[in-house]
């Protein structure tokens, strides 16, 4: 299993980027933002014994670098993107 903290750090390390986690403040209630108020997880268990599914080949940390490089070559860098909505849950 991997927290989401470990997953944001590979994928910032895959990025060759800063990193600067923020959590959300769960005393201030739901937000806009889909934000789960409890811990969650996702394990490929059931998977794997009802499909016969054996498991990941590659890591995460291999998996990211591809999905990356295929973000890069879509252009994907280069795209304007709106973090209005990230900024006013944040409150900056």
């Amino acid at each position: 299993l991997c927290e989401y903290d470990e997953v944001a750090k590979l994928c910032a390390e895959v990025a060759g980027t800063e990193l600067n986690i923020q959590h959300y403040d769960v005393s201030l209630g739901k937000a806009k933002f889909p934000f789960r108020m409890t811990d969650f997880y996702v394990s490929p268990d059931l998977a794997k014994s009802k499909l016969g599914w054996e498991g990941a080949k590659n890591s995460l940390k291999d998996d990211l670098k591809w999905y990356f490089e295929s973000y890069k070559a879509r252009g994907g860098m280069t795209k304007d993107i709106s973090f209005d909505q990230d900024k006013e849950v944040l409150g900056a």
